[in-house]
């Protein structure tokens, strides 16, 4: 069965000032998390059509994250790996998939709706009976909730600490949702890898770096708002095009996505060794 949970992640915002903020804040988080070749490469940005969303924003790019990794998955990768991301952005409504050909069972499927409230619509996304019996909800909170690592924290992007200049928000206390205003990301994540005793493992992993990015890009969305609050749509994208290009320019295009060098004849047959390994 795969593994389905609901994420919700409350912001003091609106969403429409979040629609600047998520912007901004994955095009600067992109460029601060490549380097060496590692890190994210956008390969298509153009406008969509959709008949029952209209118009919106398609992005594909490729997430070269190979040392990354855990030891056990490094192990199975080919040295130059990636996952490519396709997400469809009909704001306040979004679609994100992410697959990767050097593992054609694995896929992850994200839809996120955007509300004006604390997180208290009970089936944003609209799941009929049965996915509803299926699903776990889990509520973020970016201003307690700890980091996994200590490395991704920053005194200056803790929501407790943090003070906006601009806005005069923060910092975030003790029953800061019951403030406005005030918004809620749901996001309902499916994440699948189909292989034979190692499914669990693999998907609880996957889960759990899901929530991670979640909880911090979302306190990074917070932090930054002086440098994105005056911004309009227009501003927000020129900036984005901008990081893009100065991002794409740190990550070498990978041109291996097979494992070239590995002797056995199934994933399978990798997964089992790497674990081995370990």
């Amino acid at each position: 069965m795969v593994l389905t949970k609901e994420y919700r992640i409350c912001m003091p915002l609106t969403v429409e000032e979040y629609r600047i903020g998520q912007l901004y804040m994955i095009a600067r988080h992109s460029l601060e998390q490549s380097c060496d070749g590692e890190g994210v490469e956008t390969v298509e940005n153009k406008e969509c059509e959709d008949p029952e969303h209209g118009t919106g924003q398609f992005t594909e790019k490729r997430i070269h994250l190979s040392c990354r990794l855990p030891y056990w998955i490094q192990a199975v990768c080919p040295k130059v790996f990636y996952i490519t991301e396709k997400a469809w952005n009909y704001y306040p409504f979004t679609i994100t998939e992410y697959t990767c050909s050097f593992i054609p069972k694995f896929h992850i499927n994200i839809q996120t709706k955007y509300e004006n409230n604390k997180g208290t619509t009970e089936n944003c996304l609209d799941l009929p009976p049965e996915k509803l019996s299926e699903r776990t909800v889990d509520h973020l909170d970016i201003a307690f909730d700890d980091l996994s690592s200590t490395k991704h924290y920053k005194v200056e992007e803790d929501p407790k600490i943090f003070k906006s200049a601009r806005t005069g928000r923060g910092p975030l206390i003790e029953g800061w949702r019951d403030d406005q205003p005030i918004m809620c990301s749901y996001k309902l994540v499916n994440a699948s890898f189909e292989v034979w005793g190692f499914q669990t493992r693999v998907e609880d992993f996957i889960q759990k770096c899901i929530r991670d990015i979640l909880l911090l890009g979302h306190r990074q969305a917070f932090a930054w708002i002086d440098s994105w609050y005056d911004m309009t749509i227009e501003d927000v994208r020129a900036y984005e095009k901008q990081t893009q290009a100065e991002t794409n320019s740190k990550v070498v295009p990978n041109t291996v996505t097979d494992c070239d060098e590995c002797e056995n004849d199934t994933f399978e047959d990798c997964i089992e060794d790497a674990t081995e390994a370990k």
